[in-house]
């Protein structure tokens, strides 16, 4: 009888243990980005694939993240669609690309929240072909 009470037990409270860990998480991961970018006169058409994970700043809410994430996207969408070559071309050129990313996704989170919410931006992966 103990072991039925103990397996019930951990039935209800291992998915709100779950739950607390992915809401104590400090990373949100987006869905990975793949889109066109450059101009397409200048040559050949040009493919960025980049996966974001973001950091949820001290006093961030990763639900309200989590809420917004569509609009982050789009953003981050129209800023990589925005590059050109040499705004990829150097692992400099990257980490300015890094920079202004977490500021688009820091105005538009504060735009919508009214607090930017995350105060860091990593490209886990970056393909350009």
């Amino acid at each position: 009888m103990a072991l039925k009470r103990l397996f019930v037990l951990l039935i209800f409270c291992l998915p709100m243990s779950m739950v607390h860990a992915e809401i104590n998480n400090p990373y949100v991961e987006l869905q990975a980005f793949v889109t066109n970018f450059g101009e397409v006169e200048s040559g050949p058409l040009r493919f960025m694939k980049a996966e974001v994970t973001l950091h949820v700043a001290e006093g961030g809410n990763r639900i309200d993240i989590e809420k917004h994430k569509a609009q982050v996207r789009n953003d981050l969408i129209f800023l990589f669609k925005s590059q050109k070559e040499s705004d990829v071309a150097t692992v400099e050129a990257q980490t300015v690309l890094a920079q202004r990313a977490l500021q688009v996704v820091q105005d538009a989170l504060r735009a919508e929240t009214g607090h930017p919410q995350v105060d860091d931006l990593f490209f886990t992966s970056l393909v350009i072909q």
